[in-house]
């Protein structure tokens, strides 16, 4: 069974069925999108799929976040196939249907917002939701400016493209809208001056209340947003006590904390949104947003606030012709009922110290691994030059991306400056698909030294 194999390579890659398609997708595909594998997926299941060569992947990239629940899960291709039997699409604003209804009444039940009672509205993806988000917030505040972060990624719509800070993601695509002002992220791995963490802190935290003297006063602010840990920007965690100084800003200058779970949600931080980590320290936000692995593949995206910020919202301002598509509302009531019942923030935390023992034996072991960050079973890798100067070695990552692929493990760059591999296995892969892929990417380190 594909669901419990090892990677296996039978042919050289790739293969001439990926070789065939890989020719058409060029010359019907717009290039721009990127490939930057040359996998050709023809089935998958768990944490494994199969190429239209015969050759098996162990995927820790896992859609950049899509696949907590592995590919294929059998209840949640029962649940969509069910629905499908009835209807595949009811415009929510002109027919209701109970999906959408009961998706938002269980994502009010467990999203770690601030407020007793809460909202749920549903679009397509993390840039929509996102966006909407931003929009919500300008509407409850009557306040036009939003700040952001170094590092930070958010979406590739107009307005996101604004707030994700690598602009090679927006080349070419100016002018941008205004209002979106940008602090520094506190990465405590290259704070400045050998500052300890406490320091680190203070510093980040003066950077961002410099924010609001040199760009956007308080009174003009309507939301702070961040990610609990830093996708492409090498998954960097928001230290606690930041997010502590961040919410009461927030609190005390009436500014909303926006929480970008579109990749840190559903379990993969160890809890099912890695802003409970924030919720018990009393540091909740006022909005969340979430995508990728909600449906566990199907496409929709979810904004949460308490409903005193939803209700001020105008009226047609918000929303989408497809949000919560049937079939999506179905796969993501399906995906909530296996996580709870399966505990899937536990399988994370397990993953994660199967892993992070043997990442961090690297760091003293090879002078290229700078550092190993990371909450739950969602880590980064940063890769250096070497440790005294911590300059970045991309061309190092780039080398093990491709070693660990003509080996059967699928893995990703990240970062600012592209030298951190990101771990986003599913979180149904088994001990020994683990095992198989820590020596898989250990034998491509050490090759590509």
């Amino acid at each position: 069974m594909l669901r419990e194999a090892l990677p296996k390579i039978v042919t050289p890659l790739p293969g001439p069925n990926a070789q065939a398609l890989l020719a058409r997708r060029a010359e019907a595909v717009p290039g721009a999108i990127g490939c930057a594998y040359k996998a050709c997926i023809k089935r998958g299941e768990g944490a494994m799929f199969e190429d239209v060569d015969g050759n098996y992947f162990l995927d820790w990239i896992g859609g950049v976040g899509v696949l907590n629940m592995g590919y294929t899960n059998p209840e949640v291709v029962e649940a969509v196939k069910e629905q499908a039997d009835l209807f595949f699409h009811s415009m929510f604003n002109i027919t209701t249907h109970e999906g959408y209804v009961k998706l938002a009444e269980e994502m009010n039940r467990i999203v770690p917002v601030k407020g007793d009672k809460k909202k749920s509205m549903f679009v397509c993806s993390g840039s929509e939701a996102d966006e909407n988000a931003v929009k919500i917030a300008r509407s409850y505040t009557g306040r036009p400016n939003i700040i952001v972060f170094t590092g930070a990624f958010h979406g590739r719509t107009a307005l996101t493209m604004t707030m994700t800070a690598k602009k090679a993601y927006a080349v070419g695509m100016g002018p941008f809208p205004d209002g979106v002002y940008r602090a520094e992220f506190p990465n405590l791995y290259r704070a400045p001056g050998g500052m300890n963490e406490e320091e680190a802190i203070k510093y980040y935290v003066e950077k961002l209340e410099q924010v609001f003297v040199e760009a956007t006063p308080y009174d003009s602010t309507a939301a702070i947003v961040f990610e609990p840990v830093q996708g492409e920007g090498g998954f960097i965690p928001a230290p606690i006590e930041w997010v502590k100084a961040v919410r009461k800003i927030c609190d005390d200058h009436g500014i909303l904390m926006i929480c970008d779970e579109v990749q840190t949600g559903w379990g993969r931080s160890g809890r099912m949104f890695a802003s409970q980590y924030f919720a018990e320290a009393g540091c909740a936000p006022d909005i969340m947003t979430t995508a990728k692995s909600i449906a566990a593949g199907m496409p929709i995206s979810a904004v949460t606030a308490r409903a005193e910020i939803m209700d001020k919202v105008h009226p047609g301002t918000i929303g989408g012709t497809f949000g919560a598509n049937a079939m999506s509302a179905a796969a993501a009531l399906k995906v909530i009922e296996i996580m709870e019942r399966d505990d899937y923030p536990a399988k994370a935390l397990h993953i994660a110290e199967k892993v992070r023992s043997a990442f961090d034996t690297w760091v003293d072991k090879y002078e290229v691994v700078g550092n190993v960050r990371g909450t739950g079973a969602m880590m980064g890798i940063e890769f250096v030059t070497d440790k005294a100067s911590k300059a970045p070695n991309a061309a190092i990552v780039n080398a093990i991306v491709q070693e660990a692929m003509n080996n059967g493990l699928m893995l990703e760059a990240a970062g600012t400056y592209g030298n951190v591999i990101r771990f986003l296995c599913p979180l149904c892969v088994t001990d020994a698909q683990l095992d198989a892929g820590i020596e898989i990417f250990e034998n491509a380190l050490k090759a590509c030294m």
